[in-house]
């Protein structure tokens, strides 16, 4: 009798491990996940706004203060440099890698003089960089990329209408491009 209740409890575990299993790994198989929705916005490498209503892909806007423009990025062929400047009330810049995971965070508070100025790379082009590393990037946060590929997603407060224009001119003049020496 009890090896029959022992199988009944092993076959119910791992049929609830299975489930699990199952519903985490559908976003990867059926291509609805975040990553692949923000390379089915337009091309790489520079900032897109999202609207409240949503797009193609799936991707909105629902935060009614905040404004969010996402960018796909690859560092297989060169470091990657995020850049934005203006006078909003918050920014804040996340990182993700091709599954999703966030692999680094900042906002204005944490930033050099309040502008973003962030450069991803992998270890050995961040190898590269500290043995001579420019002028240009005196001012910038150096982050190490796990991986080659990644989007970013960059927020901004507009919390009344009288921020509206100064929020989507600092999302609109954001860039998200290779980092050129």
């Amino acid at each position: 009798m009890r090896s029959i209740l022992f199988a009944i409890l092993v076959g119910l575990v791992g049929a609830a491990l299975l489930h699990i299993v199952i519903i985490l790994a559908l976003p990867q198989f059926t291509g609805k996940d975040a990553y692949s929705r923000v390379l089915g916005l337009y091309e790489m490498d520079s900032f897109f706004p999202l609207t409240s209503e949503p797009g193609p892909t799936g991707l909105a806007n629902e935060d009614p203060f905040l404004r969010v423009a996402v960018c796909g990025f690859s560092v297989s062929t060169g470091p990657a440099r995020f850049i934005a400047k203006g006078a909003v009330p918050f920014w804040s810049l996340s990182i993700y890698d091709a599954d999703s995971n966030e692999i680094f965070s900042m906002n204005d508070h944490t930033a050099v003089n309040g502008n973003l100025d962030l450069v991803m790379a992998t270890p050995i082009q961040l190898v590269d960089l500290r043995k001579t590393p420019p002028e240009s990037l005196a001012q910038s946060i150096v982050v190490e990329m796990p991986d080659e590929e990644g989007y970013a997603v960059l927020r901004a407060l507009a919390p009344s209408g009288s921020f509206e224009e100064p929020v989507r001119n600092f999302l609109a003049e954001s860039s998200c491009e290779p980092f050129r020496r």
